[in-house]
């Protein structure tokens, strides 16, 4: 490796870096969203899933990610990733709410 392709090997991998550290604060303030989201679906009796909201995301998300020449099933497993854990804390907050 010459000394030029490994001083843009270090530059894009410290933009990698940024970028995760950049996901993983989005992944946060996304998640204090569902959190209250959970909250207030909780104390409506609402259920902690909402099927046809998630076929809307999907849809919007894989169009997103064609758009962006990003593999759209790529994009849909993550999503499905992150929803299922956003129901799981969903089902959390309604029982901590049916307990109390």
């Amino acid at each position: 490796m010459t000394e030029d392709e490994a001083a843009e090997l270090q530059s894009l991998r410290s933009s990698i870096d940024n970028i995760d550290a950049a996901l993983v604060h989005l992944l946060a303030e996304r998640f204090k969203c569902t959190q209250r989201v959970g909250h207030l679906k909780a104390t409506a009796g609402m259920p902690p899933a909402d099927p046809e909201r998630e076929r809307a995301q999907i849809a919007r998300l894989r169009a997103l990610a064609e758009e962006s020449h990003l593999d759209p099933a790529f994009a849909e497993a993550f999503l499905a990733f992150i929803v299922a854990e956003v129901i799981h804390h969903h089902e959390r907050i309604a029982e901590d709410v049916a307990g109390a």
